[in-house]
């Protein structure tokens, strides 16, 4: 799976953006990455999100006990890679019916949180219970949420291209091609939205302190995410207004 978002979706994190200008294409120009995950992956689908960005994914190569999955519901679209072991008991706290499958968990998950709150999001991420990684984008309101499990079960990268752009995706050679220096592991146990960036659900107090990662030949490749335990953020419970506000501003 892979997915640009254009910065005005998702400000890509300052520390990967220092490591992106030098080595990395334009993501988005002449749809140079759409194309190059289309070549690597036979039978891909792409979804363009107009100025937005896009989004893309294939069963190639998938494995069959973590598959792929995708869904659009009422104008939010979601790239689902991995396996939920809960999913029953969130099918019951969602009010769900039996045939929904982890990918209609996620974006019920997600309209909960933006429409029905208040409820943190680091909760609802940490709800989720099994191996995952997940893209979902908000066409309505603009905002990207995504996601990975505690223990970095899926193969899931992140970066920035050479204008900003942020670059999300689950395989690694396609995730250099658009991200050069950039190019990462997405932190474990960690979420992003577009409003409140990058953050720990494991640990949701905590800031995220930003280490330079080198790669086997001393140059430094992207940034690794920790937890850092001397620094607490301001509580971010999300404020009771009305009935109608879009929750999804404040998380």
């Amino acid at each position: 799976m892979l997915a640009v978002f254009d910065k005005s979706v998702a400000k890509s994190p300052e520390a990967l953006i220092q490591n992106s200008e030098t080595q990395s294409v334009c993501a988005l120009k002449d749809g140079f990455l759409a194309t190059h995950f289309s070549s690597v992956h036979p039978a891909s689908v792409v979804i363009n999100l107009a100025s937005s960005g896009f989004m893309a994914y294939s069963s190639d190569k998938q494995n069959p006990i973590l598959p792929r999955l995708f869904a659009v519901v009422d104008d939010i679209f979601c790239l689902f890679e991995g396996h939920i072991e809960n999913v029953a008991h969130l099918k019951q706290q969602y009010g769900l019916n039996k045939t929904a499958n982890e990918v209609i968990i996620v974006i019920e998950a997600y309209r909960t949180l933006r429409d029905r709150g208040p409820y943190p999001a680091d909760h609802v991420v940490r709800d989720i219970t099994g191996k995952f990684a997940f893209i979902l984008f908000d066409s309505a309101s603009k905002t990207a949420f995504i996601a990975s499990d505690a223990d970095g079960s899926i193969p899931f990268f992140w970066g920035t291209d050479a204008e900003g752009h942020l670059v999300l995706c689950n395989d690694g050679e396609v995730g250099k091609q658009g991200c050069g220096k950039s190019f990462a592991p997405f932190p474990k146990g960690c979420f992003f939205t577009s409003s409140g960036g990058l953050r720990s659900y494991e640990h949701p107090i905590n800031e995220l302190k930003a280490v330079p990662r080198v790669d086997s030949s001393g140059e430094v490749c992207g940034m690794t995410f920790k937890v850092d335990a001397e620094s607490r953020k301001d509580k971010t419970g999300m404020p009771r207004v009305g009935s109608d506000a879009n929750w999804s501003q404040h998380y």
